[in-house]
């Protein structure tokens, strides 16, 4: 398993790490508007899926809005970002912030994503900042698991292995 601090802090990731050439795990996250979303709903597309602990919090934020200005250049990808926030919080979050060219996702029901990518901090029921890229047939194409919580992801990286999978 990924290790991973907290403020420098060392935590607990629940579920099972995910690695490059895995099938991705399917999951069961809501929409803003309570919608259930399931990795199915994107079949057939690439998918970037930036993971952060609280869209409330600057470098989430920053990483949401970074991929938000991004996603549009890097063609045929579908972005999520999912965190453990409220649908609402979200929701309001997404109109401050003009965020219209990705998809925001609440795993604050179930955990089900956390449980599934590996990503489920045990002692904050938070996810850990990661990025998973997935391809057309749901085949994992690159993993970054942060191993500082409140530190940037490889955004170059992540953003290189999205223009170049299919």
């Amino acid at each position: 398993m990924a290790n991973v601090t907290f403020q420098h802090e060392p935590v607990t990731l629940l579920g099972n790490e995910v690695k490059v050439g895995d099938q991705a795990p399917d999951f069961n996250v809501l929409t803003n508007d309570l919608k259930e979303v399931t990795l199915d709903d994107y079949k057939g597309k690439v998918k970037l899926i930036s993971v952060v602990p609280s869209i409330d919090t600057g470098v989430c934020a920053d990483q949401t809005k970074r991929f938000n200005e991004e996603a549009a250049a890097i063609g045929n990808v579908q972005v999520l970002t999912v965190s453990m926030d409220l649908p609402f919080a979200q929701k309001r979050w997404v109109t401050q912030h003009n965020i219209d060219q990705l998809d925001i996702l609440s795993d604050h029901r179930d955990a089900s994503f956390g449980h599934q990518y590996g990503v489920l901090i045990k002692e904050l029921r938070l996810l850990a900042r990661a990025i998973f890229v997935v391809d057309s047939n749901d085949k994992v194409n690159y993993v970054e698991y942060v191993s500082e919580v409140s530190n940037h992801p490889d955004y170059d990286a992540a953003l290189e292995a999205a223009k170049k999978t299919n």
